[in-house]
């Protein structure tokens, strides 16, 4: 179902889109590709909100700092100092996150308005075309994320970009928090490495083990401590980049899940992607658990590549799927 949900204050109509199944509704918007609504039930079956957002397009307006349900890039997470040197040539971004650039900058995806199609009733594509030079990044990059809710309720997210006339990076993720009810909830990650950050939280190049860290999540810990950090997420673990969403999933791929004792509701994160990273400093307690390449790679040669060339395209999956203990 799409109905209008608002208008930006130049006029331009937002869209909310509503997809439900298998026990599971979503509320996507096409202002910043906003997931702006997941319900799922409790152990008692009862239906409630599980992720932050605001009911109006005002809300994200007046406070798009802490980017709720949306969909970032060009880049997601932090370019030190703002820069970056491809192929010989330096692109200088937005210092929109103290002296780096973060999140695409200072009008990334998240505050784009996205075109929109349904695939089926459970199916919605969100598509737009972010021109070269757009927040200093370079090519023209043709961008599509795909929001499909499968029979059992799991909510599926594709992301795919394409550049036509010259090289760029790309890291897309979506940043909606999660809270699944009342009081603490604990959070478990296959990662047994993550990449330590400098005071400004650019990573040092170093993937460090977890062992005797705060960072150990693998055999799960209750989030009462902060967290903006990007953890190595295990390779046994990962979908493949070109994993259809149709496609049935394998339920040792988990990399990630988070539990709330209370409601007795668990989240489950599975991606294509290396790395997570695990926000815990937003407002209203929620926990963002951002799939997406490591922090800083254009300026990281020993990270894993973000750059995307003419005639290659940027494939990315992950799923978050919903049930109760």
């Amino acid at each position: 179902m799409m109905e209008l949900f608002g208008t930006l204050d130049d006029g331009t109509a937002v869209h909310r889109w509503t997809l439900e199944r298998g026990g599971t509704r979503a509320r996507v918007l096409t202002y910043g590709g906003i997931l702006q609504s997941v319900e799922i039930p409790d152990r008692d079956g009862v239906l409630d909100e599980v992720t932050l957002g605001y009911d109006k397009p005002a809300g994200y307006l007046a406070d798009p700092g802490p980017y709720y349900g949306a969909l970032v890039g060009r880049y997601a997470n932090r370019i030190a100092h703002g820069s970056f040197v491809l192929d010989g040539v330096r692109h200088d971004l937005a210092r929109n996150g103290g002296p780096h650039s973060l999140h695409g900058g200072e009008r990334g995806f998240d505050k784009r308005v996205w075109d929109a199609e349904a695939l089926s009733p459970y199916a919605v594509r969100l598509s737009r075309v972010s021109p070269a030079g757009e927040e200093g990044f370079p090519g023209r990059l043709d961008v599509s994320v795909t929001y499909e809710l499968d029979a059992t309720g799991a909510l599926r997210i594709g992301y795919e970009a394409a550049v036509s006339e010259a090289a760029t990076v790309v890291n897309l993720t979506n940043h909606a928090y999660w809270r699944l009810g009342p009081g603490p909830h604990t959070l478990r990650v296959h990662a047994a490495r993550y990449t330590p950050v400098d005071p400004t939280l650019i990573p040092t190049g170093e993937l460090a083990p977890v062992a005797g860290t705060r960072f150990d999540l693998r055999e799960g810990r209750v989030v009462d401590t902060s967290y903006d950090h990007n953890l190595v997420l295990d390779e046994e673990v990962l979908l493949d980049s070109s994993y259809d969403l149709d496609g049935a999933l394998d339920e040792e791929a988990t990399a990630a899940e988070l539990y709330c004792p209370a409601s007795g509701r668990l989240l489950t994160v599975t991606t294509s992607e290396p790395g997570l990273q695990v926000f815990t400093g937003g407002p209203r307690g929620g926990v963002a658990l951002e799939t997406q390449h490591f922090p800083d790679s254009p300026n990281r040669p020993e990270f894993p590549s973000t750059v995307v060339r003419p005639g290659e395209v940027y494939r990315s999956r992950t799923v978050y799927g919903f049930g109760v203990r």
